[in-house]
């Protein structure tokens, strides 16, 4: 297969197989309400077969970062419902990525409320706040009888979406926030039935995605995961207790026949991944990158080796609205800037030069 083919996912049909990653870019301001950069952002980057969004809060608790959007006000709903229609109007498809932080996040990020994870043990390091970095509060442990809110919060946020004309959403459960920090046995040590064996720690992760699913279609809902991603403490280094907890995650999320799996690991076509494909059987979208950069001659072998539906990828298309057209007919590449990938303004966000044509 080719990365210029389509790709059904689901509900969705993708005119190709190049995703753009969720990328976290903290321009939606002290409201979380998107506007016309994060509009414009966006829109430039429609000829992508799929947008999946920055990570969007479901909760006020949930927020990460500062800049951070949400899928909760009605302001912030009419906001994607302008990024949809922007999106929309190029012939392109987005998804919102509904993420709670958990305890990647701090009081002074979140409104003032406090930090929750399923066990209370805070992150070695420093969190950027609206006051600067300040170090990983202790989370509270979140009670069993809590966690019906927290799975009905991931629910709204998702019907919130497709009331904004947003085609779908991802449930990110990677990168150490918190349904990842359920799977991890480093974060998560607990005694209920949420914590303890593979088995225990993937249950909360199926709730949420098997409730969003009922709520607004499986055709329409992605999860992504990263195992042995290792971030933010939520490690994962015993390889045999890692196959057993995504398999465990992944037998509990087939028979709901989801739009896609998302895995962002070092080694696609390495054991791990390749078998939680299987067991997922539905379409896999793979993203090697995160320390590194895809290239495209890294995305075009992966998909004509097998080893995935589509990629995923991030920081090229941070610098090229168009990297379809320049990936198809291999043409030159905008540098990215790191120092810019963060920030309240254009600069690095929407000043990227598509090739005139």
């Amino acid at each position: 297969m080719s990365l210029f083919t389509p790709l059904t996912l689901g509900d969705l049909h993708l005119p190709n197989r190049l995703v753009m990653a969720p990328l976290t870019r903290m321009r939606s301001g002290v409201d979380g309400i998107p506007g016309a950069l994060n509009i414009e952002h966006y829109r430039q980057r429609a000829t992508l077969g799929l947008i999946v969004s920055e990570g969007v809060y479901p909760d006020q608790a949930g927020q990460g970062f500062p800049g951070q959007p949400g899928l909760v006000t009605a302001e912030q709903i009419a906001g994607w419902t302008a990024v949809a229609d922007a999106v929309h109007a190029e012939g392109g498809l987005i998804v919102a990525q509904v993420m709670h932080a958990g305890r990647v996040t701090h009081e002074e990020t979140n409104g003032g409320l406090q930090v929750v994870a399923p066990s209370a043990i805070a992150i070695d390091g420093e969190s950027h706040t609206y006051k600067g970095k300040l170090p990983y509060p202790v989370p509270r442990a979140l009670a069993t009888d809590e966690l019906p809110a927290i799975i009905e919060g991931f629910v709204q946020a998702s019907r919130n979406a497709i009331a904004a004309g947003l085609d779908g959403v991802e449930v990110h459960s990677a990168n150490g926030y918190l349904l990842h920090e359920f799977l991890s046995p480093a974060s998560n040590q607990r005694d209920d039935v949420y914590g303890g064996s593979p088995e225990n720690r993937a249950r909360f992760v199926i709730e949420v995605v098997t409730a969003v699913a009922d709520a607004i279609g499986a055709g329409r809902v992605g999860i992504r995961i990263s195992p042995e991603h290792n971030i933010q403490d939520a490690v994962e280094t015993d390889a045999a207790d890692t196959l057993a907890t995504y398999s465990a995650l992944v037998d509990g999320l087939a028979p709901l026949g989801l739009a896609y799996l998302s895995v962002l690991h070092r080694e696609p076509a390495g054991d791990l991944v390749q078998t939680l494909r299987v067991r997922f059987g539905g379409p896999l979208l793979v993203n090697s990158g995160f320390s590194s950069v895809t290239t495209r001659d890294e995305a075009l072998a992966l998909l004509e080796e097998g080893h995935g539906d589509g990629v995923v990828v991030g920081r090229a298309v941070i610098a090229n609205p168009d990297l379809v057209r320049r990936w198809l007919e291999d043409l030159p590449l905008n540098e990215p800037n790191p120092l810019t990938f963060y920030g309240p303004d254009a600069v690095g966000y929407t000043d990227y030069p598509a090739l005139a044509h």
